[in-house]
């Protein structure tokens, strides 16, 4: 059992209870003494990180509810992206304060640009009042000083569709789950870890001990997640000895994805038609929820999750899937009970690594690796590598791949890109999105960030060999078996 001292920060207390959890659950005793389990990680008698053990206790029993796949409160919604209320309360309400820096200037240039009156000069500095501030940010541009300061909340600052809000009266954040996309930016962003996500941890472990054929299905950004040299090879030993009865490749998924999707491509360029990828599902809950009028425009093709689920269970319709990745939407996307074939489960890398650490696995290099997928779906998780896939796979089937795509980096780029296609003034013939800087290896659910995982990724990835995409396909695939398109 692991307590927690000062030392630990949010992000090892999040895996400290993620590894606890998957402990009893493996020993089949979660239900008998999860109870206890905030007590013996705060065992007092001082707090460690807020005011009292009793408040430390509350929030360890919340997140041992969302790693059961519940709701952390009484208050139950469909939403992946929880909000844990007893962490929630230390941020300031106020979006712009004054600082210590105000010299009460005579030019009193903030007061002269609010126009809401909502400034006045005080006996030491200047004064906003929240009541009447509509948070437009003149006066933080205006102030000679700098002695206004920017103090939005940083779960608020990195949503990008503006999901984000609070209660006045207590303070603690809600999220609009008409607007969430689900990209999970809020629960990076939050450094009081207030804001995070249903697991299916729980879940998973209890298929795999009633002996259920539960087959993972890692993602290609999982190559460079967990150090040097482990190949997608050594993680496949490691997830078999989770219980696993096998391990699929989803960069399979990726090549299936770009052949078809290139297909769609070639026709819609044809008839003078813009499409945008369908692989990242924060991006099509954005347009689903924010540009609802472009859903046509989104590919009919299956992401890379569900087509290898597909062809799973169209070898084996008693298996169950679990996509293992870097991405909390990926955890809203099987939710969609329309979908028919997609992944049964959803873990995060993050999830996983808790797993292995819970059931005392070490991964170690492999001399023999496995590739399913070409280079071309195992790139699928950088920015841009949708792109290159989809535009091989035109070029290998079609002999043309002189198209003009737009990639977008980030929800940011992903929202300018579809507010210039809804007015009809898109310059690209297609839109890659990945709301994730960086693409799905910058996802909010890795075990290593992108900067630390990156040089181990590209030495993996330097090992693979130069089969092309349809080559791939024709060899490992019957295509016939199950389809690639959306109902």
């Amino acid at each position: 059992m692991l307590s927690l001292n000062q030392n630990d920060n949010i992000t090892s207390i999040k895996d400290a209870v993620l590894c606890e959890v998957a402990r009893l659950a493996y020993e089949g005793t979660l239900d008998e003494k999860k109870e206890n389990l905030p007590f013996e990680m705060i065992p007092g008698p001082k707090a460690n990180f807020r005011c009292c053990i009793y408040k430390e206790r509350e929030i360890i029993r919340q997140r041992i509810r969302m790693a059961e796949g519940k709701a952390p409160g009484a208050e139950n919604d469909a939403n992946i992206v929880q909000v844990i209320s007893s962490a929630c309360e230390e941020c300031t309400l106020g979006h712009y304060q004054v600082t210590d820096n105000c010299r009460r200037c005579v030019s009193k240039k903030c007061q002269s640009v609010c126009r809401f009156d909502a400034i006045t000069m005080e006996k030491d500095r200047a004064h906003i009042n929240m009541d009447k501030c509509k948070e437009c940010g003149k006066c933080y541009q205006a102030c000679p000083y700098h002695a206004i300061v920017d103090l939005t909340r940083p779960c608020k600052r990195a949503c990008p569709v503006d999901a984000i809000s609070w209660d006045e009266a207590s303070g603690i954040v809600k999220i609009d789950e008409k607007k969430c996309i689900q990209c999970g930016a809020c629960t990076e962003a939050c450094p009081f870890g207030a804001i995070g996500t249903r697991s299916f941890m729980v879940d998973v472990i209890n298929l795999i001990r009633s002996g259920k054929k539960v087959v993972a299905l890692p993602a290609p950004a999982g190559e460079g997640q967990f150090g040097k040299g482990i190949t997608m090879g050594s993680l496949a030993k490691g997830i078999k000895e989770l219980g696993f009865a096998d391990v699929v490749e989803v960069a399979l998924g990726g090549d299936l994805t770009a052949a078809f999707e290139a297909d769609e491509w070639a026709e819609a360029y044809k008839a003078g038609e813009k499409k945008v990828t369908s692989c990242c599902p924060a991006f099509v809950n954005m347009v689903k929820k924010h540009f609802p009028t472009l859903m046509p425009n989104v590919s009919t093709t299956v992401s890379p999750m569900c087509a290898v689920s597909r062809m799973v269970k169209a070898k084996d319709p008693e298996a169950i899937t679990v996509f293992i990745g870097p991405c909390v939407a990926k955890k809203d996307e099987i939710l969609d009970l329309s979908l028919d074939g997609n992944a049964d489960y959803v873990l995060t890398y993050n999830e996983l690594q808790c797993m292995f650490e819970a059931r005392n696995i070490v991964l170690t290099p492999e001399a023999e690796n496995i590739q399913h997928g070409s280079i071309y779906g195992k790139k699928f998780a950088g920015s841009g590598g949708v792109t290159a896939a989809v535009l091989e796979a035109m070029k290998e089937k079609h002999g043309v791949a002189d198209v003009n795509v737009m990639v977008c980096n980030g929800a940011a780029e992903c929202k300018k890109a579809l507010m210039l296609l809804k007015a009809g003034r898109l310059p690209a013939d297609f839109v890659e999105g990945m709301a994730c800087e960086g693409g799905c290896v910058s996802g909010p659910g890795c075990a290593k960030c992108e900067f630390d995982a990156r040089k181990d990724r590209q030495a993996l990835l330097a090992q693979a060999d130069d089969r092309e995409i349809w080559q791939n396909l024709n060899e490992h695939v019957d295509l016939d078996s199950f389809s690639m398109h959306r109902k």
